[in-house]
């Protein structure tokens, strides 16, 4: 069977074996039991599947943009659905993210009580509509696995969420669904304009051999409705007052998971479907989204740095964040791209981190109020330590891995063939400025200075299992910081792929001229 459908269905068996274990489960005395049995057997299913999926990335071979381990059977022959599976620099890595991420999401789960069934299966199920939507290599099965997504999600939310748990699942709900409805009729209408298929790769040929395929108006109504839904999902300003409400009512593992990887198949549909099948409106649209992106750093920044609640400060940074990986993606260039790829895979190690750290902090004093704490680094070195660091590589200290990223998003917006660019990449670096204030500021008021108050004198620091959870996320972080052509060499092919669609075809009168004497980029246009 291939390694691809291995990875993706792994956690549905996973899943299917937690309803059989659940026939023999009983109430009363045993109940307790079987929570740790379905509690240890998703731990054991999500770290299978990490390792299942590293498989993919020693296989893979980042001299070739095509998509590798690919998989086409028919599916449905009256539509002409395939199951059409496979991985390329754009996808890959996000897999991998998603495999990391989950068993450290189901050990910050480990205190949920209450239907613990329930919950694991939903991880589960979860993990595999997140792996199905980056290996998709065909618009309907993309299009399923994108809503599978949104069940669990909802369910982690309305359930086992916070106070207004209800309010926010419905919300996340509602905005998603019009987005992907949105998306299914641009899915339909360029099924119908290309020749009734679905295949991805073969939509990008016939729209790049004949870019008049789709009449020049549908084409803008079609880039519309995707980049709605994406601008959603990311999310974009203004569509993102879903976020914060999601964020702060969901439970840790929900936020780890919202934050590391449901809001990069915003970033990752846009790479994936707006660029490389509508170039020309892409182009043009540019200076509008860019200019959204640089309004959601700078307002993103704004709003966490008031925010009392630490759970909201850092669902606010992603707004801000996110800013920065749309701003790369639309400044079409390799280094623009590149960094917006990376700051996905980065923003998911560090966000994902914040939200575990302050779960750890909430489970001992249910409460998320930075008025509530200070001086914590007391009592708690060791968890205090770990704060620090992931706090430090969000805001994007050198040697960690937030720096990169945005590092080679402002370098690739200056350069960008886009008008205005230059402006937007200067103001974009202003939320660099804004992100060290909020987070610092935050450190000072909750690890330091004196215990004013008697319950944090008494907090006990990380015990083995949270230890498990944050130094895998901690180490990443340095990793990725450290040495980051691990992954930049995999990416450059399939991102300089989707740049070319776009630059190389509709923006050539546009290129930035290399500085005299600067051959670095000779021969770009070729």
């Amino acid at each position: 069977m291939n390694l691809i459908t291995i990875t993706t269905f792994l956690p549905l068996a996973g899943a299917i074996v937690l309803l059989l274990l659940s026939l023999r489960a009983n109430s009363g005395s045993g109940q307790k039991q079987f929570d740790n049995q379905h509690r240890w057997i998703t731990l054991a299913v999500t770290i299978v599947t990490f390792i299942v999926s590293l498989g993919l990335l020693k296989g893979f071979d980042g001299s070739n943009p095509a998509a590798q381990f690919v998989q086409k059977t028919p599916w449905i022959g009256a539509l002409n659905v395939y199951y059409n599976v496979g991985v390329d620099g754009l996808s890959i890595w996000l897999v991998l993210l998603t495999t990391f991420l989950m068993p450290i999401s189901v050990l910050a789960s480990w205190h949920v009580t209450k239907r613990v069934r329930e919950y694991m299966l939903f991880m589960l199920i979860l993990e595999m509509g997140m792996i199905g939507v980056f290996v998709s290599l065909d618009m309907f099965l993309f299009y399923i696995f994108f809503e599978i997504t949104l069940i669990p999600m909802y369910f982690l939310i309305g359930v086992w969420g916070g106070e207004r748990r209800i309010y926010a699942a419905i919300k996340f709900f509602v905005y998603t669904v019009v987005g992907s409805l949105l998306m299914l009729v641009a899915i339909i209408g360029v099924y119908f304009y290309c020749g009734s298929t679905f295949d991805i790769a073969e939509i990008t040929s016939k729209l790049a051999a004949n870019p008049n395929l789709i009449p020049g108006n549908i084409k803008i109504w079609l880039w519309l409705a995707f980049a709605l839904a994406f601008f959603i999902k990311v999310p974009l300003f203004p569509f993102h007052t879903w976020l914060p409400d999601a964020h702060v009512e969901a439970p840790t593992a929900g936020s780890i998971i919202l934050a590391g990887v449901l809001l990069k198949m915003g970033t990752y549909g846009l790479m994936r479907f707006n660029l490389p099948f509508f170039p020309d409106i892409s182009l043009k649209a540019a200076p509008w989204v860019m200019g959204l992106a640089v309004v959601g750093i700078i307002y993103g920044a704004l709003v966490a740095m008031v925010q009392p609640d630490m759970k909201k400060l850092v669902a606010y940074s992603s707004v801000s964040h996110l800013g920065f990986v749309v701003l790369g993606i639309f400044a079409f260039t390799d280094q623009g791209m590149q960094g917006a790829l990376y700051q996905m895979l980065a923003h998911g190690i560090s966000t994902g981190a914040l939200f575990l750290c302050v779960g750890m902090i909430y489970d001992r004093r249910h409460t998320r109020q930075i008025a509530d704490f200070g001086g914590i680094a007391t009592p708690m070195p060791k968890y205090s330590t770990m704060f620090l660091i992931v706090s430090l590589s969000s805001l994007g200290l050198p040697l960690l891995n937030g720096f990169i990223g945005e590092f080679l998003i402002l370098l690739g917006t200056f350069a960008s063939p886009v008008p205005h660019a230059r402006l937007f990449a200067v103001l974009g670096a202003t939320g660099v400025i804004l992100s060290a204030v909020y987070l610092l500021w935050m450190l000072q008021r909750v690890l330091f200075g004196e215990v004013d108050r008697q319950e944090n004198a008494k907090l006990e620091d990380m015990d083995l299992r949270e230890k498990f959870a944050i130094i895998p996320l901690v180490a990443l972080a340095v990793v990725m910081g450290v040495a980051p052509m691990l992954i930049l060499r995999t990416t450059e092919k399939s991102v300089n792929l989707v740049k070319e669609a776009v630059v190389g075809k509709s923006a050539k009168v546009a290129v930035v001229p290399a500085p005299a004497g600067d051959h670095t980029n000779a021969g770009q246009g070729k």
